[in-house]
């Protein structure tokens, strides 16, 4: 786990304006990582990192490092985070200290030249993403869409005792700002007596964190419980797209596939792990259900594996565009309400000897809390398409409609501690390709 230390001081204060504003996602305190590029310019995409309105260039600012920073530094220097996670944590914190060092207030502004303004910048996928696997980490999610479909039995057997996942596809994977077409494929309505085939009617979004991994491990390698987060580089908003009624009817026997691998889509920057030390909460598990097998439980975990982060989702239809509606909350949730953790997660993976990658992606799976304000689905919002909801613009919505953007914000905020923000994820989604 890790501890506090000078960069979290919630005195501490930036020479960059911005990041003192009450409300910014990105003070001093927090410091994530990303990958950009100046809009309309064709140059090469580079390493940076978020703080207030600004990005500071690394690969520009090579010279302002020494030690274990300079050679972190070195490794932000491509176009891609992927060399930097892959390192030994004590490079990404030698890096974070010294940009906290150097930003700091009453620190010499040596690193102004090599800023830019976020509105001026575009943004990349932080990492190459070779493998993508979504668990499904939240109890009330999966008891909430099981009643749906096994209303006697909404959980199965293995929920409590096993985290849940299924390997995803990286290739459809993007960066806030994704558009994509309405998927089509192959539905079955429960009075039909044969399938059919066209675009996707029940399109749906996840509320889920990613998890990006730093160091991997080899082939046969298990990582054990207590040094799992020494392999996670740190968290991310994500946004796992699903076509519900295409779901429906291929799920079983194998699980998901065309229904989820069209889009994903993940904010810009990555939050490390030492960013939110100060947001920790004890991981707890109600003593009526089963406790973890001895290789997904510790003291450690008990005393601080969970996170308090707040997500909340927006809508915003074409027609709320038009008429310049501001995007609509539709609900907040927590990840504290996960049942898995994310050390959990990392070291059930590998428990077979599966080896991880840097810059590998797991999602948490949608993020719902126990009430239903705090769904993190579309379909458990409207009670699986039963009961719509009215937007500003006096539209109704049970799914999404063609035009509508969605966009998650996450953020970790506490008395006594610097708010730790996410940034935001927004997708569209665009009309059916209906031609090959």
């Amino acid at each position: 786990m890790t501890h506090l230390n000078e960069t979290h001081d919630p005195k501490l204060k930036s020479w960059v304006a911005a990041a003192n504003a009450a409300g910014s996602d990105f003070p001093i305190q927090n410091l994530p990582f990303g990958v950009f590029r100046h809009k309309g310019s064709s140059e090469a995409w580079r390493c940076g990192v978020a703080i207030g309105d600004q990005i500071l260039d690394l690969a520009a600012a090579q010279s302002a490092f020494e030690g274990d920073a300079a050679i972190a530094a070195a490794a932000c220097a491509g176009g891609t985070l992927n060399a930097f996670m892959a390192m030994e944590p004590k490079y990404w914190s030698a890096l974070r200290l010294a940009l906290s060092r150097a930003l700091r207030e009453g620190a010499a502004a040596t690193l102004e030249p090599h800023l830019i303004r976020q509105v001026e910048a575009r943004h990349a996928l932080p990492a190459a993403i070779a493998d993508f696997t979504d668990f499904y980490a939240s109890i009330h999610h999966a008891t909430t869409v099981g009643k749906m479909f096994r209303p006697d039995s909404p959980l199965m057997p293995n929920y409590k005792w096993v985290p849940i996942a299924y390997h995803g596809r990286s290739s459809s994977i993007r960066v806030s700002g994704q558009r994509f077409a309405r998927p089509m494929g192959q539905t079955k309505a429960p009075d039909a007596e044969a399938p059919s085939f066209g675009p996707c009617k029940r399109l749906d979004y996840e509320l889920e964190l990613g998890i990006f991994i730093g160091q991997g491990n080899e082939l046969g390698q298990r990582i054990p419980l207590a040094e799992a987060e020494s392999h996670v580089f740190g968290l991310c908003v994500l946004n796992d797209w699903s076509a519900r009624d295409i779901q429906g009817w291929e799920y079983q026997p194998l699980g998901p596939f065309l229904s989820k691998n069209f889009a994903s889509t993940v904010s810009p920057w990555i939050v490390t792990l030492e960013a939110l030390a100060p947001h920790r909460l004890a991981w707890t598990r109600p003593q009526d259900d089963p406790q973890p097998l001895p290789y997904l439980d510790s003291a450690a975990l008990r005393e601080e594996g969970a996170f308090d982060i707040e997500l909340e989702v927006f809508i915003q239809s074409a027609d709320m565009r038009t008429q310049g509606l501001p995007p609509h909350r539709l609900s907040r949730s927590n990840f504290k309400h996960a049942y898995w953790s994310v050390s959990q997660m990392v070291a059930h993976h590998t428990i077979n000897g599966c080896d991880l990658q840097p810059g590998d992606l797991l999602g948490s799976g949608t993020q719902s809390g126990p009430t239903l304000e705090e769904a993190g689905a579309l379909i458990e919002l409207t009670v699986g398409g039963t009961k719509p909801f009215t937007l500003p613009s006096g539209e109704s919505r049970t799914f999404l409609q063609d035009g509508d953007t969605i966009i998650f914000r996450g953020a970790s905020e506490r008395p006594g501690a610097a708010r730790i923000g996410f940034g935001e994820v927004a997708g569209t989604l665009l009309p059916a390709r209906r031609s090959v």
